[in-house]
């Protein structure tokens, strides 16, 4: 039996006062040209085998999607290929921009970014 661990957006930004942080964003492209942590690296869910490219196993990561279903699917993937540090962010983005405490890029409306 294995798990996974999860933290709260304000847990997060605790964490960051403390120390650097990974953040996986792994939303669609669009979704994370249109709206992003500032420093997270997109390794979109729907693109598994070349996301998995940018996670380096010895490292620690916080991943998140809009709202915590997709990055749940993205930690436990790749938790059965042998990546142990990977941590979920409840309720995702949203959960992250409530907090206030990151810095989110300008939105753009997707429709603009055709």
């Amino acid at each position: 039996v294995d798990s996974i661990s999860s933290i709260t957006a304000d847990e997060l930004a605790y964490i960051n006062k403390k120390e650097p942080i990974n953040i996986l964003d792994v939303r669609k492209e669009s979704e994370y040209n249109s709206e992003h942590i500032e420093n997270a690296i997109n390794t979109p869910l729907d693109y598994l085998e070349t996301s998995i490219n940018a996670v380096n196993k010895d490292k620690t990561y916080y991943v998140h999607c809009r709202s915590g279903y997709r990055s749940m699917v993205f930690v436990s993937i790749l938790k059965s290929k042998g990546y142990k540090n990977l941590i979920d962010i409840q309720g995702g983005i949203n959960a992250i921009k409530t907090n206030g405490t990151f810095q989110i890029t300008e939105y753009v409306a997707p429709t603009t970014l055709l």
